[in-house]
């Protein structure tokens, strides 16, 4: 056993791995659980007593030979692998990160939400893809309104009573049937219209619309809240105008106008040299609109206002071409990654 013992001992002495397989096949011949070391250990038991101190000596030394040699390889290939992999040159500059940007609809959209959430409103949603009901009837759309044509609105062919909806005053609607008063909401999403797409124009477009109701309200109290908004969203030196106007769903009817945010009211092409900008209809809900949605006109009175996000768009960054805001252009887009 001496002599085996001698053996193995000049083997690990020479045992040099080329790489981490080598290493590993190393391992398990003399340190694994059927490896070399414990095939001996269990012929050492059977050793005569008097050839077992010496046996037993040597036995150590090749079991702390095996050991220091594996830890020494391994400690090697550790230290080569780091070597390879850590290349840097912390003298160099360290590039800029490409950092994306969010669509400046998305910053328009939000700042409208928060704005709007600071008094009180809640934010609803609903289905782009709406019924007759709850895009027209249900606001007081004639049936012979221009808005039901097909040059106007987006049908689905199959079933004439289905279209995109054209404005989100359809998610007023369902919030009207579904909660009593009071109401206090406002309605943010994409809608459709048969249009030309044009820098002025485009067959879809985003909303936001808001509906208030309860008790005593007043249109002092809806020119109040754009007043708010239009100080908020663009100055505190904004001005607002009411102009009388005709919706359906609405009466009295008004358009609203700003002072120019990009002149500042002294007239340029922006506001067509007049100082004002149009960026939303509003009035007090007609009474038919609520008794369609089951609420008692003698009782709760209500305002309703909408807005295009593009327009609000256009206004906070200058932008003259609709179709910018839906063709993904990365340089477009560049320019609004330090806004916050």
């Amino acid at each position: 056993m001496e002599t085996i013992i001698k053996q193995h001992l000049a083997e690990v002495e020479k045992t040099a791995a080329l790489n981490e397989h080598d290493l590993e096949q190393f391992r398990i011949k003399y340190l694994g659980k059927n490896g070399i070391l414990n095939q001996l250990f269990e012929e050492f038991r059977a050793l005569p007593s008097d050839q077992k101190r010496v046996a037993g000596q040597m036995l150590n030394q090749l079991k702390i030979a095996a050991n220091e040699k594996y830890t020494s390889l391994k400690s090697e290939f550790e230290a080569k692998s780091t070597s390879a992999t850590d290349n840097s040159d912390l003298s160099l500059n360290v590039s800029s990160a490409n950092y994306g940007a969010r669509h400046p609809m998305s910053l328009v959209r939000n700042e409208i939400l928060q704005i709007f959430s600071h008094i009180g409103f809640t934010v609803e949603e609903g289905p782009e893809i709406e019924d007759d009901w709850h895009i027209f009837s249900a606001l007081n759309f004639q049936a012979d309104h221009p808005a039901r044509d097909m040059q106007d609105t987006f049908f689905i062919e199959q079933q004439p009573d289905i279209a995109l909806r054209t404005h989100t005053s359809s998610v007023q609607v369902r919030l009207m049937q579904n909660q009593k008063p009071p109401l206090r909401a406002i309605m943010p999403g994409r809608v459709y219209r048969n249009e030309a797409i044009s820098a002025r124009a485009h067959c879809f477009f985003h909303q936001v619309e808001g509906l208030y109701i309860y008790k005593k309200v007043s249109f002092a109290d809806l020119k109040q809240t754009l007043l708010y908004f239009a100080k908020e969203m663009f100055s505190v030196d904004t001005r607002i105008r009411l102009r009388p106007s005709y919706f359906p769903f609405t009466e009295p009817s008004a358009e609203m106008d700003i002072s120019c945010s990009i002149c500042g009211g002294k007239g340029c092409n922006m506001c067509k040299k007049t100082g004002w900008v149009e960026i939303l209809g509003c009035g007090m809900v007609d009474p038919n609109v609520l008794e369609n949605c089951s609420i008692d006109s003698n009782e709760y009175s209500g305002f309703a206002f909408g807005m295009g996000i593009e327009r609000i768009t256009n206004l906070k960054y200058a932008v003259k071409d609709l179709r910018l805001f839906s063709e993904n252009d990365i340089r477009f887009l560049k320019q609004f990654q330090n806004v916050i």
